[in-house]
């Protein structure tokens, strides 16, 4: 298979790396950091520990993101503790981990994947280093189905590689309508709804508040792109809401570039009403640039998911902010990771190769502080203790995201369970026909689950991989006597349901 040829020629090209430490043994390698958990079967899981790197920093990864990130990467650990200690799920048989950072960029994110695809790769034989050594390779975990990634892009990239090799993935976050395509991606699931669910509900919220005339803004790239092209298609179809103009945010907008767009807006005056699709830097940059043109009370925003209920695209803007209709996935907190996550500390959790950079960034101090201050040049800077507490001496709020990874990690978790059950006859472990475990096999039973979630709702999936669309539906009040916040004024389950008397 073309594909897969591919593939193995990149994968030489990792092997040729491992034998420049021959060529140059005093010379220090650097290694992307790993999660490995042993178990008898593992998961791989894919999250943005970090941001993306500076285009001038020659760094792939910029700094760490603490809620995005380690957040939900610790959501997958917890979740395994507790498939590992169920007496009555996967009995006997424990789950391992490889977990990786993507950088939050979809190209370094398939860089990495290629580390869940090396246990089945077969190395020629007749590889040599240019030394006349061979190379020297590790026994390598095989990794059964991926948790992750986080982005759309991030997920359309590691989906097509995946796919070369039939390994199920369950994404947490990625919302793209083209990610339904099941010719294309047909080893992908998801346990967020798709967008085309949300482009819906949209549309029905604007039909609702009786809009005729609407423009779209949309991000650049396949979250923001496909969201508003789902939304045109339904508008087109419904006959009722006409789309004036369709305007997108460059993924590098030059300088000036957020007050032309809201220019633009305004050449169409009879479509107040905005659908916006765009990232959180995005909105905020859009609301600072309205502000400026003193257009408080101007324009109508139906913000996706993304914009949701977040505080910082609003924050010091809330007068320009006040009215906007926000969507949001149904979700809720877990209160049960909130105690796992506050028990966190430096000592307790090794495991985590991230975890100091995360404890170092979360309370503004160092461990190694004379090298650090040597480095750096600072001549004051608090030395960590080891003994500060998340939520005491920190701020904290549960990553929205985190039940959507605790319910793939169950998703893939009772999919092996009944996979288990049916192949091994009863038999209290894993059995010859799971060693190795069929990645097909395992997605047929992926598609087939239905249970309560960690949220109590149900999580199942639809014949090409998606979630069931339920929404939350806000809007941001604010005033001058009160600090503003998002009010829940409905909700969408297969139909809308809208409480106008709660919108102001």
């Amino acid at each position: 298979m073309e594909h897969r040829a591919a593939v193995q020629y990149r994968y030489l090209l990792m092997l040729l790396s491992m034998c420049l430490r021959t060529v140059q043994p005093q010379q220090e390698v650097l290694l992307p950091e790993t999660i490995r958990l042993e178990g008898d079967i593992i998961l791989g899981g894919l999250f943005p520990v970090h941001a993306r790197g500076e285009t001038d920093s020659g760094s792939a990864c910029g700094e760490l993101r603490k809620d995005k990130g380690i957040q939900r990467l610790e959501a997958m650990l917890y979740a395994i503790d507790r498939v590992n200690n169920d007496p009555e799920l996967l009995p006997n048989v424990t789950l391992g981990a490889v977990i990786l950072d993507t950088c939050s960029w979809d190209t370094y994110a398939v860089k990495q994947s290629l580390t869940f695809l090396e246990a089945l790769i077969e190395t020629p034989r007749d590889v040599r280093c240019p030394s006349g050594d061979r190379p020297i390779f590790t026994k390598q975990d095989k990794i059964v189905g991926v948790i992750g990634a986080a982005a759309s892009s991030e997920s359309i990239t590691v989906a097509n590689l995946l796919r070369v090799f039939e390994i199920p993935q369950i994404s947490y976050a990625s919302t793209a309508p083209e990610l339904s395509d099941d010719g294309r991606y047909e080893f992908f699931s998801r346990v967020v709804p798709s967008d085309a669910f949300q482009a819906r509900a949209m549309l029905d919220i604007a039909v609702a508040l009786g809009w005729k005339n609407v423009s779209t803004l949309a991000s650049e790239g396949s979250y923001g792109e496909s969201g508003v092209e789902a939304f045109l298609q339904l508008s087109r179809e419904s006959g009722v809401v006409h789309v004036a103009q369709s305007q997108q945010i460059p993924r590098e907008p030059t300088p000036g570039e957020f007050d032309r767009l809201v220019s633009r807006l305004l050449e169409t005056p009879s479509a107040r009403a905005v659908i916006v699709f765009a990232n959180v830097d995005d909105i905020r940059r859009v609301l600072e640039a309205a502000k400026r043109s003193h257009l408080t009370d101007h324009f109508l925003w139906l913000g996706s998911d993304s914009w949701g209920a977040k505080m910082s695209p609003v924050l010091n803007q809330e007068d320009v902010a006040h009215g906007a209709i926000t969507i949001l996935p149904k979700r809720a907190s877990i209160s049960a990771f909130d105690r796992y996550f506050i028990s966190r500390s430096s000592q307790n959790n090794r495991r985590n190769v991230w975890f100091t950079e995360f404890w170092e960034k979360n309370f503004d101090c160092k461990f190694d502080i004379v090298g650090y201050s040597k480095r750096k040049g600072i001549d004051s800077l608090r030395k960590c203790t080891g003994l500060e507490k998340t939520g005491r001496d920190s701020s904290y709020e549960q990553e929205g995201k985190v039940q959507f990874v605790i319910d793939a990690v169950y998703a893939m978790a009772h999919a092996l369970h009944n996979m288990q059950q049916d192949l091994c006859g009863g038999l209290p472990h894993l059995c010859s026909r799971m060693d190795p475990v069929d990645g097909k096999t395992l997605l047929s039973y992926i598609r087939a689950v239905n249970f309560s979630g960690s949220a109590s709702t149900p999580v199942k999936f639809s014949k090409n991989g998606d979630a069931p669309g339920r929404y939350e539906i806000f809007q941001y009040q604010s005033s001058d006597t009160s600090k503003g916040e998002y009010k829940v004024v409905g909700r969408y389950a297969d139909k809308l349901y809208l409480d106008v008397s709660k919108i102001v």
